[in-house]
């Protein structure tokens, strides 16, 4: 699955996202609306992950939910 198809289905997605990281609200996940970089920055800051750490597991994510 590629990034589109991610923020095509960000509905069925965000879910998805609340299940692996459960400490991010569902505002801010709204929020975030499926822009990756956004997606990224909440994981940086809310689990204190570097920038690299924060991308790498989001791309983690994608791939497991494709």
């Amino acid at each position: 699955m590629n990034w589109d198809q991610v923020k095509g289905n960000w509905k069925v997605m965000k879910g998805k996202a609340q299940e692996k990281w459960g400490e991010l609200t569902d505002d801010e996940l709204d929020e975030a609306a499926g822009e990756r970089e956004q997606l990224e920055g909440l994981v940086q800051k809310r689990y204190g992950k570097t920038k690299e750490a924060a991308k790498a597991e989001v791309d983690d994510w994608v791939k497991h939910n494709s």
